[in-house]
């Protein structure tokens, strides 16, 4: 997105390119709110919905149902944010925007092919030469059973 519309507004946009339904959709508490809620509900309305809320969230009062919000704000005050992360598998989310942000740091920020087609072909080729850099820097271990000297 640019400086002018928010990464939540581009959330049904996202959505709407995928045919089938998805399981579980987990982003950061920034696309915490009734709007994402409803344009993930919309789209898979089985989905599962990982999503921190906010630090002042508050569980509703009254006859309000429960949404899956909710259950989110009750483990994170019971259990503390660690836990609820572990238990949602929420977690995996900072794996993959740790890959997101080396890559743009290593490829480049931007696409410079102009067809879709010529695009996957880009960041696959991409991909490929950033695993090939880790795999020459990643140690080669081995398990020794016996006792070390």
């Amino acid at each position: 997105t640019d400086q002018d519309a928010g990464d939540a507004s581009q959330v049904e946009p996202l959505l709407n390119q995928i045919d089938g339904r998805i399981g579980q959709f987990t982003a950061d508490g920034a696309y915490d709110g009734k709007p994402t809620n409803d344009a993930v509900t919309d789209h898979s309305a089985a989905a599962v919905i990982v999503i921190p809320p906010r630090a002042d969230a508050i569980e509703p009062a009254g006859d309000q149902s429960p949404g899956q919000r909710d259950p989110h704000i009750a483990a994170i005050s019971r259990d503390r944010q660690m836990k609820w992360q572990v238990s949602t598998g929420h977690g995996k989310r900072s794996l993959v925007e740790t890959a997101i942000g080396r890559h743009k740091s290593t490829i480049g920020r931007r696409l410079r092919a102009r067809s879709f087609h010529a695009q996957q072909t880009e960041v696959a080729i991409g991909c490929a030469a950033l695993n090939r850099m880790l795999a020459c820097a990643r140690p080669k271990s081995i398990r020794r059973n016996g006792p070390t000297t």
